[in-house]
């Protein structure tokens, strides 16, 4: 299985905190933005990992994470050259990709909740086409949403509907089979001049191999994708710190976790940090 995080677009909507730095670059309380998809990659399991980003920004993300094999990755980077749509991101992967199945996520999306890598590896096995992964919100109108059968499979998928057959929004993080490729190459731009990632659902959904995981209740999904949605994450992020003491989304932390790096490489990263996130990777690697 692999990886891969789609980072690129303009961001105007974060205009003009975006007017020089890269949207997933942004902080989100104490951590780039981008290390809470990066996280999500590495809570399944997955180790090879590519980063598709802009022209302009992609020598900011080998800086910040360099190849990866610090938290026991292997991180490799692309270009978007202009945004045309999340199922671009297969074309453009196809050679790292390279017969694998591959798992999507969008660069602004974070998730928190309990046994989250039990979960994406669940769905992993589970997968047979592709998997999308819903969460329920009041208002579905605002968002691509899926109808569920009981067997977990898609009915319906539709896109910001006046009257939504289901309250199960579509959130950023995708499993597919490898024949995505190919099925990304026949997609034919909406309106927009944009290949959709619901277009791409839908070839799945016909086929009758779309299958729905639903994130429970108790769990987090946040999109940082507005001003005010950025500040909330970082609230999120710093108040879960603050209460129960741990660090949402530390790459370094589920490295030491997933048994890829050993606690000296924990301690050692700490160093980098003269703060209170590299306090907390210390007494990480301090653990016995």
């Amino acid at each position: 299985m692999k990886g891969i995080i789609l980072a690129g677009g303009a961001g105007t909507r974060l205009s003009p905190l975006t007017s020089v730095v890269s949207k997933q670059l942004l902080p989100v309380y104490d951590k780039p933005m981008i290390f809470y998809p990066l996280s999500v990659l590495m809570l399944a399991g997955i180790k090879d990992i590519l980063i598709i980003t802009t022209p302009n920004d992609i020598e900011n993300y080998k800086r910040l994470l360099s190849n990866g094999n610090q938290i026991g990755v292997s991180i490799s980077y692309a270009i978007q050259a202009e945004p045309k749509g999340l199922p671009e991101a297969f074309i453009i992967g196809e050679d790292f990709i390279d017969g694998d199945d591959v798992m999507l996520v969008l660069g602004d999306n974070i998730f928190f909740g309990p046994g989250f890598s039990n979960l994406l590896n669940k769905s992993i096995k589970q997968n047979v086409g592709g998997t999308i992964f819903s969460y329920v919100v009041p208002d579905p109108e605002r968002f691509g949403v899926v109808e569920v059968n009981e067997d977990g499979l898609a009915v319906s998928i539709e896109e910001k509907p006046q009257k939504p057959r289901s309250s199960r929004a579509i959130v950023g993080l995708y499993i597919y089979k490898n024949n995505v490729i190919n099925l990304a190459k026949e997609l034919v731009p909406s309106s927009r001049g944009e290949l959709e990632i619901s277009d791409l659902n839908q070839a799945y959904l016909e086929a009758g191999n779309l299958k729905v995981t639903q994130l429970p209740r108790g769990f987090a999904w946040l999109d940082t994708g507005t001003f005010d949605s950025l500040l909330d994450a970082s609230i999120f992020v710093k108040t879960i710190g603050d209460r129960q003491g741990l660090s949402v989304s530390s790459p370094e932390e589920i490295a030491f976790r997933q048994g890829w790096i050993s606690s000296e490489d924990v301690r050692r990263l700490a160093r980098k940090y003269n703060n209170a996130y590299g306090t907390y990777l210390a007494q990480t690697g301090n653990e016995q």
